[in-house]
């Protein structure tokens, strides 16, 4: 199987530190990918070139559509690589705050909108019913996820829970190939991550492909169908959920001792 995401030698240094050392990783097509490893290990920083927001020093980000031509990443601004197919959520929830759920959604639509600034001025035919398209859209995704019947309420007037779900209700706008969830479970009640676990085998189900960042082992274990491992922006080890979990290097990093001295 081809990959849809291919990480090739990444590297990133900030002066001298080196936060990211040639490192290989991929994602296969409606694969649930989970990036793990101690705090300051590079995780998003890795996210963080991946989508844009940084420009690596070295090393390749490889994009390929099911039946389409390998698109390089590396470089390009963050809404251009939205463009291309990966939309990602935040450790810190960044939603507008003072703008309603449906607006939220909608906001993710700008991406993939049609309409130029004439259009937007003018409100021609085209445009209106582009803007139509785009509220049926955010609507049918807000009854995906269970945010319907909030959908008149200011983002900031949201339960926790419910705004990791918006967050994610906003990426899924985009009509992503790949969605990158960083730290998804933080701050959730059990309750909550059963929820979200739910959730995003769901979103995998319907053929997506997603890369996630998580602490919560118990949630990595039961949704990843592979697991890489990142200790000082190297990564240490990859396999499936059993692999990892008896993996030496893997416990060593998080334990600071070999598993002999345990």
């Amino acid at each position: 199987m081809n990959p849809i995401l291919e990480v090739k030698g990444l590297t990133m240094d900030f002066g001298g530190i080196r936060a990211l050392d040639h490192l290989d990783l991929h994602v296969n097509q409606g694969e649930i990918v989970a990036l793990i490893g101690p705090n300051g290990a590079g995780k998003t920083t890795f996210f963080n070139c991946l989508t844009g927001l940084y420009k690596p020093t070295a090393g390749d980000l490889l994009l390929t559509p099911p039946g389409g031509r390998t698109r390089r990443l590396g470089g390009l601004k963050p809404n251009h690589v939205t463009r291309q197919g990966l939309a990602r959520t935040f450790q810190n929830i960044r939603l507008f705050p003072n703008m309603t759920v449906l607006e939220n959604v909608m906001i993710g639509r700008h991406c993939r909108t049609r309409a130029k600034v004439l259009g937007a001025i003018f409100r021609d035919r085209r445009t209106r019913q582009e803007e139509r398209e785009i509220v049926a859209l955010s609507i049918s995704i807000l009854e995906e996820l269970g945010l319907a019947d909030m959908i008149n309420e200011f983002a900031k007037n949201l339960p926790y829970g419910a705004q990791r779900r918006l967050e994610i209700a906003r990426a899924l706008a985009t009509e992503p190939l790949i969605l990158l969830l960083d730290e998804p479970a933080a701050g959730m009640n059990p309750q909550e991550t059963r929820e979200l676990d739910e959730l995003i085998c769901r979103i995998r189900d319907k053929g997506l492909s997603i890369l996630l960042i998580e602490h919560d082992m118990k949630l990595v274990m039961s949704l990843s169908d592979h697991i890489f491992v990142m200790d000082y922006g190297r990564k240490i080890a990859d396999g499936t959920p059993e692999e990892i979990r008896t993996n030496p290097a893997v416990i060593k990093a998080y334990l600071g001792e070999d598993v002999d001295d345990a």
